[in-house]
């Protein structure tokens, strides 16, 4: 049985939401607190933790307070960062205007690290996360990894982040993490290159090496950072609803603010039989998940019962021709014994707007739900047929190699069958056997 992590991240991932769920689960702060030490700069952090409240749920809060000298009086100058960290304005590139010890670039870090005499696979994970995420930060400031300054990735509390996330993993024995669908939210942000869009440039680059599932849930605000988008691109086998396992603990990670939901990241930690890259199986061993694709969908859904059946009719060929997967009804029976229709629309997130103006435009409902859903779905190719009537288009669907379902195309059987006076089922079977 391999042990499970599930990052479920409904309002974003930063790096002190991690590290506040890993200790809400049970990692030892004082754990965390000797392995950092090991770094060689603890005098530059304090660390504390605290149970907080996220519109009424109780989660932990992950407290990095930074320290250097005030040059004036000699004295020690403490900033608690991550109480503004996430979500109001300040992220990971703020920092360098409160905080300045060194000026550390990658291979700086990296020294940090191998140095530290860490748990081999957190020493191994910090590393790994640590380059993806200079690269994307070079990649859009048009800089080399190794030159990328402080600022983006040096700075203390960023170690702290990344490093303490990797123990704790390491500590739990994770053997497999997955990562939810990230929500990229929205607005502006201050930085040390002055005011960037929401998504910051490094974290939409990270999403992009590693085509991350990304959705809008509405909420304004920087929600994923840098260190949070580079764990999870990371350290993740995938991004995809909770894998299949038996539950045994849950811990919150809380963000700084409160939001319309509850600012909360959340760790599940469990078992099952999901295959690691060392597991020797055989192909035939392998679930049948394993052959299919894993893509994000939105689902729109709102029942009507004042709309005539011609209204509807009419909405399903707007919602496809603007771009809807797929479109159905199921009767239903609402308040008061009156029957309805409850009309479903499959789309992708980035149709979902188009998709519920249409709704709102062709039928009476005054409201719509969302939401965003994983969907497995096979490989498939469209080939084309020659008969002896015309051609024909089938659809072929793989799972792996192996040829699982063929389709004849409706639309080009229904002309044949018009055009010489056949059946269609008479049409689809000749495909068939053509084929």
């Amino acid at each position: 049985m391999n042990k499970i992590a599930y990052l479920e991240c409904p309002t974003g991932i930063a790096g002190d939401m991690c590290l506040g769920a890993l200790v809400h689960v049970g990692v030892p702060l004082d754990y965390l607190i000797e392995k950092l030490n090991l770094l060689g700069i603890s005098q530059e952090y304090q660390l504390s933790t605290e149970k907080v409240h996220r519109n009424g749920l109780v989660a932990t809060k992950f407290h990095v307070k930074l320290t250097h000298a005030n040059p004036e009086d000699g004295e020690p100058v403490t900033f608690d960062h991550h109480h503004h960290h996430h979500h109001d304005g300040e992220n990971d590139h703020t920092r360098k205007k409160h905080h300045h010890t060194h000026n550390r670039h990658l291979p700086e870090i990296e020294e940090l690290i191998k140095k530290a005499g860490l748990p081999q696979r957190a020493e191994a994970w910090s590393l790994a996360v640590f380059r993806q995420l200079a690269e994307a930060e070079g990649a859009v400031h048009g800089v080399a990894p190794e030159q990328v300054h402080f600022h983006e990735v040096g700075a203390t509390d960023a170690i702290i982040d990344i490093v303490g996330t990797c123990l704790g993993l390491d500590w739990l024995n994770i053997d497999e993490l997955y990562c939810s669908p990230l929500p990229t939210g929205g607005g502006t942000v201050r930085t040390a290159h002055g005011r960037l869009p929401v998504p910051v440039p490094a974290v939409l680059k990270l999403w992009e090496l590693h085509n991350v599932p990304i959705y809008s849930n509405g909420i304004e605000k920087e929600l994923c950072t840098p260190t949070g988008s580079a764990i999870a691109c990371t350290i993740a086998s995938g991004f995809c609803s909770p894998p299949s396992m038996s539950l045994q603990c849950i811990g919150l990670g809380a963000g700084s603010q409160n939001l319309a939901i509850p600012n909360i990241l959340r760790l599940w930690i469990g078992e099952g039989k999901v295959q690691t890259q060392h597991s020797q199986v055989k192909k035939s061993d392998v679930p049948t998940a394993q052959h299919s694709h894993l893509e994000t969908v939105s689902v729109l859904e709102t029942q009507i019962d004042d709309c005539s059946p011609q209204a509807i009719a009419y909405t399903f060929d707007a919602l496809f021709a603007t771009g809807a997967l797929d479109v159905f009804t199921q009767p239903v029976t609402m308040k008061k014994s009156r029957l309805g229709v409850l009309l479903t629309v499959i789309c992708t997130p980035e149709k979902l707007s188009a998709c519920q103006e249409v709704i709102f435009r062709e039928t009476t409902t005054l409201g719509i739900r969302q939401s965003i859903q994983q969907r497995a779905i096979l490989e498939r190719e469209i080939h084309q047929l020659e008969t002896k009537y015309g051609i024909v288009r089938l659809k072929v669907a793989k799972m792996g190699d192996k040829i699982v379902n063929v389709q004849p195309e409706y639309e080009d059987c229904a002309t044949l069958a018009r055009q010489e006076n056949m059946s269609l089922i008479e049409v689809q079977k000749m495909v068939l056997q053509s084929w």
